[in-house]
C-alpha cells in the first residue's frame, strides 16, 4: 500500500493579523501579494494565466478546484501570472478529454504555490466586509509576528507599474491563434481586412482570438511603444488592452493614448479603459474589494438591456471627473460603478469589464463587431477620400 506523502502546513497571514492555516498541494516557499477572491465556478486556468492577476494572491469561492486539469487551449498568457493560488479543496484526478496536465503540476512547473484547507468562506467574507488586502502566504515559517511585520511593510499594489513585467518586449502578429514574426518587412501589405495593433497592457489571448475570427489583422506592441512607433503599423484602429496594476501609475500610457485621440478609432478594454478615461480627462480610484469573477451585471445606459459579464479589476474610473461632453454608456448594477464610456467625435470607446470572457459569459461580444465596424467604415471612408 503507498502511503500518501504529508502535505506542508501553510499559513496565510493579512495585513490586519488575520491568520488562516492549510496546506500546500503544490509548492512551496513564500509569496506577498493583494488577497482576492474570484466567484467563478470554472476557469480556473483561464484566471491563473491572466496577467491582470499579477501581484495578487486568488482565493476561489468555489469549493472544488482542479477537478477537470489544465490544457493548452485555455491558456491566457504563456504562463502562470498571480502570485499564489489559495482553493478549499483541490481535486487531483482531473477528468476532461481535453486535459493534458494537472492543476498541481501546472503550478509546479511555473514555480507558483498553490494552497488547499483554508476556511476559504471566512476569507471571502473578511475581504468582502474590510477589502482587499496585503498578505503573506507561505511554507516557510509559523512565526506570525514576524509575517505579520513583513506584509505591513510591503507597498501593495497602489501605485505600482505592474504593466511594465507584463507586456511583451518586442512587436509580434497574432496569425491563426498563435504568435507569429513581427520583424521589418515580414508584415504583409494592407488588404482589405482591418489591421488592429493592441497595445499589450498585459493583453489575454482570447482578446487577439476575437480580433482574429472577427477578420482582422492582429499586431501587438509593447506598453512602453511611442504613438509614433504605434502609427508607423498603419493601423486602421487602436485596442487598448487589460492588464495588471494602479492605472494612475501610468502617465506614459495615458500620455501616448492622448497623442492618439481623434487619429483613429481606438477600443478599451478592463485597463485600457482606466487608461482612455484617464487619457480624456478622468481619474481613476481604487474599489474597496474589487469584482473578480463572471456573474457581475452591467446595465447599458441608453438601452437598459443588461449584460452579465466577466470581470477582474480593483480599480475604477470615477464618473464625476469625466469631460460633461463623454457617454457614459454602461453601468455596474451592483454598486453603480462606471462600466463603459464613448467618444463619438473622437471614435474612441471602452468598457471596464471583458467582452472576450475567457472564462464567463459572452453577452458582451458584439463589442468586437462594433469596434471591427467602426474601423471598416473609416478604411472605406479613407479609400474614398486619399489625402
Amino acid at each position: 500500500m503507498t502511503l500518501l506523502r504529508k502535505q506542508k502546513t501553510a499559513l496565510l497571514v493579512l495585513e490586519d493579523g488575520s491568520v488562516f492555516r492549510g496546506e500546500a498541494f503544490a509548492g512551496s516557499g513564500e509569496v506577498l501579494g493583494e488577497v482576492v477572491f474570484n466567484t467563478g465556478m470554472t476557469g480556473y486556468q483561464e484566471i491563473l494565466t491572466d496577467p491582470s492577476y499579477k501581484g495578487q494572491i486568488v482565493t476561489m469561492t468555489y469549493p472544488l478546484i482542479g477537478n477537470y486539469g489544465i490544457n493548452p487551449e485555455d491558456m491566457e498568457s504563456a504562463g502562470i501570472c498571480l502570485e499564489g493560488f489559495i482553493v478549499r479543496e483541490y481535486s487531483n484526478f482531473p477528468s476532461n478529454w481535453q486535459s493534458r496536465q494537472t492543476l498541481k503540476s501546472f503550478l509546479e512547473s511555473q514555480g507558483k504555490l498553490g494552497v488547499e484547507g483554508l476556511d476559504c468562506r471566512a476569507l471571502t467574507r473578511r475581504l468582502r466586509v474590510y477589502g482587499a488586502m496585503r498578505g503573506v502566504l507561505t511554507t516557510e515559517t509559523s512565526d506570525v509576528e514576524a509575517l505579520l511585520q513583513k506584509v505591513r511593510a510591503y507597498p501593495g499594489l497602489v501605485g505600482q507599474d505592474l504593466v511594465r513585467t507584463v507586456t511583451c518586449r518586442e512587436p509580434y502578429r497574432w496569425v491563426e491563434g498563435s504568435v507569429a514574426n513581427a520583424e521589418p518587412g515580414s508584415v504583409p501589405e494592407k488588404d482589405e481586412h482591418p489591421r488592429v495593433v493592441v497595445l499589450d497592457c498585459g493583453v489575454k489571448y482570447n482578446i487577439l482570438r476575437c480580433l482574429e475570427e472577427g477578420g482582422c489583422e492582429v499586431i501587438v506592441v509593447p506598453a512602453g511603444s511611442s504613438s509614433a512607433e504605434i502609427l508607423s503599423w498603419a493601423p486602421d484602429g487602436v485596442l487598448l488592452s487589460n492588464g495588471p496594476g494602479d492605472p494612475a501609475a501610468l502617465p506614459y500610457l495615458v500620455a501616448t493614448v492622448r497623442e492618439l485621440l481623434g487619429k483613429l478609432p481606438i477600443f478599451g478594454i478592463c485597463l485600457g479603459h482606466q487608461i482612455l478615461g484617464q487619457a480624456v480627462g478622468g481619474r481613476t480610484e481604487k474599489l474597496k474589494f474589487g469584482h473578480h469573477g463572471i456573474n457581475q451585471p452591467v446595465r447599458q445606459i441608453r438601452s437598459g438591456r443588461v449584460e452579465i459579464t466577466s470581470q477582474n479589476h480593483g480599480f475604477v474610473v470615477s464618473p464625476e471627473s469625466l469631460p460633461s461632453d463623454l457617454e457614459k454608456t454602461h453601468e455596474n448594477l451592483n454598486d453603480g460603478t462606471s462600466e463603459g464610456i464613448a467618444y463619438p467625435s473622437l471614435r474612441a470607446f471602452s468598457v471596464q469589464y471583458h467582452p472576450e470572457a475567457a472564462p464567463g459569459p459572452q453577452d458582451a461580444s458584439y463589442l468586437f463587431n462594433s469596434f471591427i465596424e467602426v474601423m471598416s467604415s473609416e478604411k472605406k471612408r479613407a479609400q474614398r477620400n486619399p489625402s
